[in-house]
């Protein structure tokens, strides 16, 4: 791109205020080298880059973190240099930056791949960062763990400083030393310690003068004594500085190895610095990214509120400037001030800034042709620029441009042909304009010359243009009209301001009719645009607001669906919580089911064998009894002489009883039957030999199982052994303990006591279905 070009269009500012938004001092650099590519494709993908950089930092506000300029730091490191902790810091900063930038935007990689592609360039950290961080504290102290011989140096160095200061804490606690000194302090010079010695008694304690107060009066001297620790102090800490010297040394090398890959890596973090510039300067201007065409097919040039991107943005007026397709040509007209060169200067420095991959201050669905080369040549005392050219420089500027201007070429030119007599400048200026047409560069041109009016109404592929006054502020609106030439308003104007009649009558005289006429009929043109435009604004805030409430009310009802989607969604939870509920309900029930059933089927087992035992009692006849034993009667207590047990008769039937023994009852053959005396129907109940315990009818049975949950410790294990003793009497083969988890206090006493209990022949954890840890199940002593 042309130098003074840009220049003139103040390209360097918009550089300078990129470079502001930039984070790290390369790119800010880069921002004020950067230039705009006459390539469509580098164009797009600055573009693109850009946009991508938008939308990344509106959703994730990421930036390069503790990144520092470390390139004079690994520079020097590769030409041998050992640096300083400091430096390796800012370097261990810098790698640990571009690692979790790096890492943050590849993870959006499907979203952003442009952006990941520059990201993965960023550095590796090679271990320095390890290495850095094992060795330097963050106040850039050389830690003890840097090296071995540096931790052990350093212990030999505390235990001498301290017998050191202890030795020196000795001689100025000394009673027959203390007067001597001018304090009782220990102080430093060149390095060694030293005491402050009173010089009237220099020569009373043998010792090395190493310095005196600027009075004389104090001497600062080493004792003989102390020579050989302060020397040894010395030594360590030489040893000491030599070795944080390796340290720093190794790790200099360390970044040296890899001082190349670094160094791109830290052109790679420039480069995406300056995107997130580009990125946050777009959003300052509110700017949008323009559609860039192929200059080479002469596309149509459009700018919709486009606005100068140096100008105060709160007062700044949006123009539009649209080129259609076959116009190549713009000629503006208007008064002094209203505008012209602003607009040639805006859209000069926006096809610039497009091309640069910057996004413009204008609306979307702009549109600009991607130019090989722009040349301006802008230079009034209102201009922006504020730059004062002579005819001859704005000629010899010109030559130049006509010598490379080419359809691919954008031309602004600022009152073209000013400067010299205006019959021959106008000429020279319609001329000028038409060899650019013919060289099919797409021109704009500012100037006062009515003539070149007429050229543009007659010429075909050029269109008129105008800045807007207002007559009755006297002042520039800044709007910029497309197909209509601007006036003079030099008579309204004088009118405005109290010209005398007689003095403008005269003058529109000397006009000719049909230039009066025309002036009216522009007037009339000026007006009907600007109700038209008044109208199409109208409509257009309509339309804004028809699409304002349409979006709130997709917006409410998509809040509504996903207010209903989440009601549903609770209903589904809060039903499958219950489902679950009952179904772990039903489960209980069931493993509740099953305990209930083993007694009972051990009870089962218990009654078919006594039904066996009772089936292969032998029937005998009926026959006396000889021992003049009474028959027993029903509530008799009796001793059933097959089975080996005792029972209670209950009913009598013929020759057999109904006998209760137990949790059995059985019907048996008096003369099976042995009455009990009185004195063994009071005694105690007593265990049979070989089957369940009996117990009277009136007695009841123990339950299977014991529920010590709740109670102390104490009165759990009283209720034990009176449980397990019924059970033993009862003939129960197992009573299940539920004594709960819980801290496993209780459980653990429970099993204490029954290892020594007379009754438990063993125990064991109840199993899953039998209630796991918090059931103790112990199997009942057979008598």
């Amino acid at each position: 791109m042309d130098s003074k070009t840009l220049r003139v269009l103040e390209y360097d500012k918009i550089l300078e205020r990129l470079a502001a938004h930039c984070d790290f001092p390369p790119s800010a650099e880069r921002a004020r080298a950067l230039r705009p590519t006459p390539s469509l494709r580098k164009a797009r993908v600055r573009l693109a880059e850009t946009g991508e950089a938008r939308r990344l930092l509106a959703s994730h506000p990421l930036n390069i973190g503790g990144a520092r300029d470390i390139r004079s730091q690994v520079d020097l490191a590769a030409r041998g240099g050992v640096l300083e902790a400091g430096d390796l810091l800012e370097i261990k900063d810098t790698l640990a930056a571009c690692r979790d930038l790096k890492k943050a935007i590849l993870r959006l990689e499907d979203e952003y791949p442009l952006l990941a592609q520059v990201a993965s360039r960023l550095p590796d950290t090679y271990g320095i960062v390890t290495a850095v961080s094992h060795a330097l504290s963050e106040r850039g102290e050389v830690l003890d763990t840097a090296s071995p011989d540096l931790a052990s140096i350093r212990a030999e160095l505390r235990v001498a400083h301290d017998r050191l200061t202890a030795r020196l804490q000795k001689i100025i606690t000394n009673p027959k030393i203390a007067p001597m000194l001018q304090e009782a302090i220990i102080t430093q010079r060149d390095g060694r310690y030293v005491i402050p010695l009173r010089a009237e008694f220099k020569g009373q304690i043998k010792a090395i003068v190493h310095d005196q107060s600027a009075s004389g009066a104090t001497l600062f001297v080493e004792p003989l004594s102390l020579v050989e620790l302060n020397n040894r102090y010395r030594e360590l800490q030489l040893a000491e500085r030599d070795e944080v010297r390796r340290v720093l040394a190794d790790l200099s090398a360390h970044v040296a190895a890899h001082a190349e890959a670094i160094l791109a890596g830290l052109r790679a973090l420039a480069e995406l610095d300056l995107l997130f510039a580009k990125a946050r300067y777009a959003e300052e201007l509110d700017a949008s990214e323009p559609t860039l065409l192929d200059s080479a097919n002469r596309p149509p040039l459009r700018l919709l509120a486009a606005r100068h991107p140096l100008l105060d943005p709160e007062t700044v007026v949006p123009i539009d400037v649209v080129l259609e397709e076959g116009v190549r040509a713009l000629v503006i007209t208007g008064p002094n001030t209203g505008g012209k060169t602003v607009t040639l200067k805006t859209v000069g420095l926006l096809a610039l800034m497009a091309q640069a991959g910057l996004h413009i201050p204008a609306q979307e669905g702009s549109e600009l042709p991607c130019f090989r080369a722009v040349y301006a040549d802008i230079g009034d005392e209102q201009s922006i620029e504020q730059s004062l050219s002579t005819f001859s420089a704005h000629i010899k500027t010109i030559i130049r441009i006509l010598k490379k201007a080419d359809a691919r070429s954008l031309v602004v030119l600022d009152e073209l042909g000013a400067g010299t007599d205006p019959q021959e400048g106008s000429a020279l200026a319609r001329a000028i304009l038409s060899y650019l047409l013919e060289r099919g560069a797409m021109t704009l041109v500012a100037t006062h010359y009515p003539e070149l009016k007429l050229y543009a109404h007659a010429t075909e592929g050029v269109m008129n243009a105008s800045v807007e006054f207002d007559l009755h502020t006297l002042r520039p609106t800044y709007h910029l009209t497309i197909g209509l030439p601007g006036r003079s308003n030099a008579l309204a104007i004088a009118k405005r301001l109290g010209l005398p009649e007689a003095v403008l009558a005269a003058a529109r005289s000397e006009i000719h009719p049909d230039a009066l006429r025309a002036e009216d009929l522009l007037d009339e043109i000026q007006r009907q645009r600007r109700l038209a435009h008044k109208e199409r604004r109208k409509a257009e805030k309509a339309r804004r607001e028809a699409h304002r409430l349409r979006r709130e009310l997709t917006e409410r009802l998509e809040k509504i669906e996903d207010e209903r989607l989440a009601i549903l969604e609770e209903a589904r939870e809060e039903a499958r919580a219950e489902v679950e509920a009952l179904r772990e309900e039903v489960r209980e029930l069931r493993r509740m089911l099953r305990k209930a059933r083993q007694p009972l089927e051990i009870a089962k087992e218990v009654e078919a064998r006594v039904e066996a035992l009772e089936k292969n009692v032998p029937r005998r006849a009926p026959r006396r009894r000889v021992d003049e034993e009474p028959l027993p009667a029903i509530g008799d207590r009796v001793h059933i002489r097959s089975l080996k047990v005792d029972g209670v008769v209950t009913a009598l039937d013929g020759e057999e009883a109904e006998v209760q023994a137990g949790m059995l009852r059985v019907r048996v053959p008096l003369d099976d039957l042995r009455r009990k005396s009185a004195p063994e129907a009071d005694a105690a109940p007593r265990r049979a030999e070989a089957s369940p315990a009996v117990q009277s009818v009136s007695t009841p049975l123990p339950s299977v199982d014991l529920d010590l949950r709740g109670r102390r410790v104490d009165e759990a294990l009283e209720a034990l052994e009176r449980h397990l003793e019924q059970a033993y009497l009862a003939g129960l083969p197992f009573v299940r303990v539920i004594h709960g988890k819980g801290t496993g206090a209780l459980r653990q006493a429970v099993r204490e006591a029954l290892r020594g209990n007379p009754y438990a022949a063993s125990f064991e954890e109840g199993k899953e279905g039998e209630g796991g840890a918090g059931v103790t199940v112990v199997k009942v002593k057979e008598g």
